[in-house]
């Protein structure tokens, strides 16, 4: 993917000034929670999902605090959940399992990207844990804590997603960065891991008020996620 792009700081050697903005250069220069930045090789991995990256790069440019839409199945696959229980999932991810990868929210949905291939797996692996609401409970047991995993929405081949702007935190409700890209190479979760966050999540009804919450109430310009743990 880094072929199409040497040089994070320009989009093509010797081409003509742009007339919109540096993007890279609103990227170096963003100030607010590091974790929820895109940075410039973040940007160009996220470019590098649509079928014209350059071409993307210079919508971009144009329009910076637009929300954009690219394809999933090749670079990623997205699995959209409703937004309290992926909060509940980023907290198990962050403060038992090896984090995420860029997380964004649109429509009070979270969408977390995952490995390509995630989108066509997990709903088969949450199926075989039998957790559905219609699950015959054949295991013996009283099954309380089943059924309390919301239908998630998995986006894959043939598939796009909103992805929030790049240069800009949207504060009405519109798409905004989580975890936001922040490398050419992003450590995406599988199907495996995010089949456990939902298991640890759905299992830990009682301890939703714990003391590790990555979702701090004061000073949300804090950098609350430690992004170097899942390298």
């Amino acid at each position: 993917m880094s072929a199409w792009l040497k040089d994070e700081t320009t989009l093509q050697a010797g081409a003509a000034p742009h007339l919109g903005v540096d993007i890279f250069a609103l990227l170096r220069d963003q100030s607010g929670p590091q974790a929820a930045q895109v940075t410039a090789a973040g940007a160009a991995w996220l470019a590098g999902a649509a079928p014209y990256p350059r071409s993307t790069l210079a919508h971009w440019e144009e329009r910076p605090k637009a929300p954009g839409v690219l394809p999933c199945g090749s670079a990623f696959d997205v699995v959209n959940v409703p937004a309290l229980f992926g909060r509940r999932m980023l907290e198990q991810l962050w403060a038992e399992g090896p984090g995420s990868g860029p997380v964004a929210t649109h429509r009070g949905r979270m969408l977390l990207f995952a490995a390509p291939g995630t989108a066509q797996r997990l709903p088969s692996l949450l199926a075989w844990e039998e957790w559905g609401s219609s699950g015959s409970g054949d295991s013996g047991d009283s099954g309380e804590q089943r059924g309390t995993v919301p239908p998630l929405l998995c986006h894959g081949t043939g598939d796009a997603v909103t992805v929030p702007p790049l240069t800009c935190a949207s504060s009405d409700g519109g798409p905004r960065w989580v975890v936001a890209p922040d490398t050419r190479n992003p450590w995406l979760p599988g199907p495996d891991v995010l089949l456990w966050a939902c298991v640890r999540v759905s299992r830990s009804v009682s301890s939703r008020g714990t003391a590790h919450s990555i979702f701090p109430r004061a000073d949300q310009g804090a950098n609350v996620y430690d992004v170097t743990r899942r390298r």
